[in-house]
């Protein structure tokens, strides 16, 4: 970002001498100013806390956040050029309970690791003056401003876009593994054209995978799989106040495992949240219903003696997503029947939870069940061992299922300022110690 527009803060040399000798609380050692705690709280990408304790010296870090004065909390969201939109939450603990502030910070598509991370910080450094403030480091508080330089051109409010707000993106991408007995290649390409303002959401990709496996058994007989499965999907929504947005989807796709030579699907909805849009970085509550049109093509005649079929469909989803202090929940639930025929339904429970519990003692869990009665596209006739143990088709169940749960309690000091990046470099092998 240069050095125009650029507001820093320092802090007096006779609290921070030597900065970069050790942490703020080794630094207030044998003085009468104690460093505020603070407590970070992010999960996004560009997230550096290494870089964090380097470049703001001027708190203390600390695990937990029944330790900190302030709870700094960050929320993102992707935007619409394909960039990182972050909102900075500056939440008072304790003596400063009831100060709250928020900031953002936008990070382009374009932007690196390391401009992601120098951005969040000056962020941080702006949004800790008013805290530092206000405890006994406030009267060494300095703050500067970096004066745009005088050729500098006028700051432009009505920037044309040469893009008209699109975004493209191509990815392709393989890899490979092998040993005497079997060989593994799998390819993966796509292509997306997205573009987001204010009113409009418009979503737009193809893209494509395939594999293939081959074995060779102790016998010397051999045995080969290959499999691929191709999309384009397309998404429009219309912004239809703070709560309502209407839109819909098309989907056209191919894929050996689901049998299906092709699919074309096209499926209005409707979707309200209960709170504004405006909010969802912090919390979430979206009732969507669609009711859609649905094109099958089959590669092998399916159990109900079908190789191609059109069906309508209909699909009820809720979903809440709360990012707070105390942690993280994502829950959903989603209901979906032929209309033709209620028999051929489908319902899926998700449940994400990221939970501190008390000091030091966190719980997470995440869960998936879903009863399953619409499975169309089964191949009729019996599977090969081999056809199962590859997964080369889907297998008829009523319903699936997957999950984890984990506890984790740390404990010892709660200061976590110091940096020591010695001994983690990445290595391609495998070393026991």
């Amino acid at each position: 970002m240069g050095r125009r527009n650029r507001l820093f803060v320092a802090i007096g040399l006779s609290a921070l001498a030597g900065t970069a000798a050790g942490p703020a609380h080794a630094q207030s050692e044998g003085t009468d100013v104690p460093p505020l705690r603070v407590f970070v709280d992010c999960q996004s990408r560009g997230c550096d806390f290494d870089y964090f304790r380097t470049e703001i010296p001027f708190v203390d870090y600390v695990r937990d956040r029944k330790d900190a004065s302030l709870h700094v909390l960050v929320t993102s969201q992707t935007t619409g050029g394909g960039g990182i939109a972050y909102t900075i939450n500056f939440i008072g603990l304790r003596e400063l309970a009831g100060v709250a502030d928020t900031l953002t910070y936008t990070a382009p598509q374009s932007s690196t690791e390391d401009q992601k991370r120098s951005g969040l910080a000056r962020k941080f450094k702006l949004g800790l003056v008013r805290y530092v403030a206000r405890t006994s480091l406030g009267d060494q508080l300095q703050i500067g401003f970096s004066r745009p330089a005088a050729a500098a051109s006028p700051v432009k409010t009505n920037t044309r876009d040469a893009w008209n707000l699109w975004v493209f993106r191509t990815s392709a991408n393989g890899n490979f593994s092998g040993e005497k007995s079997q060989r593994f290649t799998s390819l993966r390409g796509s292509v997306s054209a997205n573009r987001t303002s204010e009113a409009w959401k418009s979503r737009n990709s193809v893209s494509g995978n395939y594999n293939e496996s081959k074995f060779t058994f102790s016998g010397g007989s051999k045995f080969a799989n290959y499999s691929h499965s191709y999309g384009a999907n397309q998404l429009l929504v219309k912004s239809l106040g703070p709560h309502w947005s209407a839109g819909e989807r098309v989907v056209l796709s191919s894929s050996t495992f689901l049998n299906q030579r092709l699919l074309l699907r096209a499926a209005p909805a409707v979707e309200y949240n209960i709170f504004p849009y405006s909010e969802s970085t912090r919390r979430q509550l979206t009732i969507q219903y669609s009711v859609g049109l649905n094109s099958y093509s089959y590669e092998d005649t399916t159990i109900f003696d079908k190789l191609s079929e059109v069906r309508a469909d209909q699909t009820l989803t809720a979903s809440l997503a709360l990012k707070q202090p105390w942690g993280s929940v994502s829950t959903s639930i989603e209901g979906a029947a032929l209309l033709d025929d209620f028999s051929k339904r489908r319902a899926v429970l998700f449940n994400f939870l990221d939970l501190r519990l008390f000091k030091g003692f966190n719980f997470n869990m995440f869960a998936s069940v879903s009863l399953v009665r619409d499975q169309l596209y089964l191949a009729k006739g019996e599977l090969s061992d081999e056809d199962i143990l590859i997964r080369r088709r889907q297998l008829a169940s009523s319903y699936t299922y997957f999950g984890g749960v984990g506890l984790s309690y740390t404990f010892g000091s709660i200061f976590n300022n110091v940096v020591n990046p010695r001994f983690e470099g990445a290595s391609g092998g495998t070393f026991f110690f």
